[in-house]
C-alpha cells in the first residue's frame, strides 16, 4: 500500500525555490519525453530566418517559464488536494516543453530570454493569487492562459519556415499538450472566463512576446 506524502509550509517553500532554479538555470530542466525534434532532419535555413525562428522559439520558452511559475504558485495556495496534484502533474509535462525550447534555442546559436525571472516572478504571484480566490477560479486561469498559448503556438507554425521541420515538431505537439491541459482544466470544474478577461489576458501577453523576442 503506498502512502501519500505530506509536506509543511516550509517544506512546500523549499520545493518552489528549487522549482524556480530549476526553471531558470540553462539546461537545469530534465525533460520526461525526448524532443520530438531529433527525428527530423537538421536543414539549413539562412541567416534571416535562423535568427526569426530562434526569436520565436524564445518567446515559447518564456511562455513555458511562465507557464511553470503559473503552476506552481496555483499549487502552493490551491485548497482542494486533487487541484494541487494536477497543477503538480501538469507543471511536471511543462517542463519537456521548457527543455525542448531551450535546446532548440541553442541549436540555433541564440539564448533565452534575460526577462526570464521578471516573467517567472509575476506569473508566479498571478497563480498563488488565483488559487487563493478559489479552485474554480485557479483551473479557469489555467484554461484561459492554455487557450492564449494556443493561439501563439498557432500563429508561429504559420510563421516557421517551410525547411524547418525540427521547431514545427516541437511546437505541434506543444501545442497537442497544452489543448489537453485547457481542456482537462475545464473538465476538472475551471471557470470560463469572459471575452473582455481573456481580451486582456491577450493583451499582456502581446507585452511579453515583444519584449523577449530579442530580448
Amino acid at each position: 500500500m503506498t502512502t501519500q506524502r505530506h509536506y509543511s509550509p516550509i517544506d512546500r517553500l523549499l520545493l518552489q525555490a528549487d522549482t524556480a532554479m530549476r526553471t531558470l538555470l540553462p539546461f537545469s530542466g530534465q525533460p520526461y519525453r525526448p524532443s520530438p525534434a531529433i527525428m527530423q532532419p537538421d536543414a539549413p535555413m539562412s541567416e534571416d530566418d535562423s535568427r526569426h525562428v530562434a526569436g520565436l522559439m524564445r518567446i515559447n520558452h518564456t511562455g513555458e517559464v511562465c507557464a511553470q511559475a503559473l503552476y506552481q504558485g496555483q499549487a502552493l495556495t490551491a485548497k482542494l488536494p486533487h487541484v494541487r496534484a494536477a497543477m503538480e502533474k501538469a507543471a511536471e509535462e511543462e517542463i519537456d516543453h521548457l527543455a525542448w525550447c531551450e535546446q532548440r534555442i541553442r541549436q540555433l546559436g541564440s539564448h533565452p530570454s534575460v526577462l526570464n525571472p521578471l516573467f517567472y516572478g509575476l506569473s508566479f504571484g498571478i497563480g498563488a493569487a488565483a488559487g487563493l480566490i478559489s479552485d474554480k477560479v485557479s483551473l479557469g486561469f489555467v484554461a484561459a492562459t492554455e487557450d492564449q498559448v494556443c493561439k501563439h503556438l498557432n500563429e508561429h507554425l504559420g510563421q516557421l519556415p517551410a525547411e524547418d521541420e525540427k521547431s514545427r515538431a516541437i511546437l505541434e505537439q506543444m501545442r497537442i499538450d497544452e489543448e489537453h491541459h485547457a481542456e482537462s482544466a475545464l473538465d476538472a470544474g475551471g471557470f470560463r472566463f469572459p471575452a473582455p478577461v481573456k481580451f486582456g489576458m491577450s493583451l499582456l501577453a502581446k507585452v511579453m512576446t515583444k519584449s523577449t523576442y530579442r530580448i
